[in-house]
C-alpha cells in the first residue's frame, strides 16, 4: 500500500520498471485505454485509497491529470470502450469521467453504501482487444487497432455500453452511464454485501459474488434475475467467465473453485485443491485454462 504504480517492460531476461508517484495511500485498481482508441496503450487510469484518481501518460512517466470529486477510497476504475472513465467510491457515488480534460460529466447515485465493484458489458472485448478465442490476429499495429475496433462494435451492437454496479447495501444497479443519471434496472436478491460483478463475454448475462455464499444470475439487458447458484458453504468473492460465455467460475473463502454451466446453471465441476480461502480467479482469453489463488499463496491452474 505505497501508493505508487510501477510500469514493467519485459526485455528478453531483464524486466524494467518504470516508477510512478503521485497517489498519497495505496492503488485499488488500474485501467489501461483500450487498443482501438490507441495502440500501443499509453495511457493508464489509476484509482487509490485517497480518494482521487490519477490518468498516466504512460511514456512519459508521468502524472496528465488529478481527478479529484470522491470524498471517499476509491473502489474501482474501468475505462470505457466509448473514450470515458468510470470510478465507483465509498462516498456512495460512482462517477463518470472524461479522461481528456478530467471534468466530471455526470454521477450515477442511488447506493446507499460503498460500492464495491464495476463491470462494462463490452469488457472483454476490452481487454482482449484484437485477439480472440478463436485465434488469429493482424501482424500489423493498424490492422490490430482496427479488429479492436471491429471487436468493440460487435460487442456494443451498436448501442450504448451499460454498467452493473455492486454494493455493500446487498444490491445492484444497471446503468448506461454515457447516456445519463437514472439507472436501467435496481437488481435485489441478495441478502449480505456484494463482491463482484461481471458480464459474460457477449454481454448478454452478469453474474454477482456474495458474501451470502450464492452466485446470482441476471439479464445482461434488463437486469432480471435469472436463476441462484448455490453450491459453496462460505462468501464467494470473485467470478470469472469462459471466452465463450458458457461456463463460470466462482472462487470462494470455503477453499473451492467451482465451475458452473451458465445456461442451466448446474454446477460442472467442484474443484477443492486449494488449502484456504480463494481469493482470485480468471479464465485464459484463449478458453481451456482457469487460474486461481489465495490465502494458501499457490497459484494453480486448471485445465478444462
Amino acid at each position: 500500500m505505497d501508493g505508487e504504480v510501477r510500469l514493467w517492460t519485459p526485455r528478453g531476461a531483464n524486466v524494467a520498471a518504470a516508477l510512478l508517484k503521485g497517489h498519497k495511500k495505496g492503488i485499488t485498481g488500474l485501467a489501461w485505454e483500450p487498443a482501438h482508441r490507441c495502440l500501443p496503450s499509453r495511457r493508464l487510469a489509476s484509482a487509490s485509497r485517497d480518494g482521487t484518481l490519477r490518468v498516466w501518460d504512460a511514456g512519459a512517466r508521468r502524472s496528465s491529470l488529478t481527478l479529484t470529486s470522491h470524498t471517499n477510497v476509491v473502489t474501482s476504475v474501468k475505462w470505457g470502450g466509448d473514450g470515458l472513465l468510470y470510478s465507483a467510491s465509498r462516498d456512495t457515488c460512482i462517477h463518470v469521467w472524461d479522461p481528456l480534460v478530467g471534468t466530471l460529466v455526470r454521477s450515477l447515485k442511488g447506493h446507499g453504501h460503498w460500492v464495491n465493484t464495476l463491470a462494462l458489458s463490452s469488457e472483454y472485448a476490452l481487454r482482449t482487444g484484437a485477439f480472440d478465442h478463436r485465434g488469429g490476429c493482424p501482424a500489423d499495429a493498424a490492422g490490430c487497432q482496427a479488429r479492436a475496433l471491429e471487436r468493440w462494435a460487435a460487442a456494443t451492437g451498436g448501442a450504448a455500453e451499460r454498467l452493473v454496479s455492486g454494493s455493500d447495501d446487498f444490491t445492484m444497479f444497471l446503468w448506461s452511464p454515457g447516456e445519463g443519471k437514472a439507472p436501467l434496472a435496481r437488481m435485489t436478491g441478495h441478502v449480505q454485501l456484494i463482491n463482484h460483478v461481471c458480464f459474460s463475454p457477449d454481454g448478454a448475462r452478469i453474474a454477482s459474488a456474495s458474501f451470502d455464499k450464492s452466485v446470482k444470475l441476471w439479464d445482461g439487458f434488463s437486469g432480471a434475475f435469472l436463476a441462484s447458484l448455490r453450491a459453496h458453504v462460505g462468501p464467494v468473492y470473485q467470478l470469472a467467465w469462459s471466452a465463450d460465455s458458457r461456463l463460470l467460475a466462482s472462487a470462494s473463502r470455503d477453499a473451492t473453485l467451482k465451475l458452473w454451466e451458465a445456461r442451466s446453471g448446474a454446477l460442472k465441476l467442484d474443484l477443492p485443491g486449494s488449502e484456504d480461502e480463494v481469493y482470485a480467479v480468471d479464465w485464459a482469453p484463449s478458453g481451456g485454462r482457469v487460474a486461481s489463488g489465495g490465502k494458501d499463496t499457490k497459484l494453480r491452474v486448471w485445465r478444462q
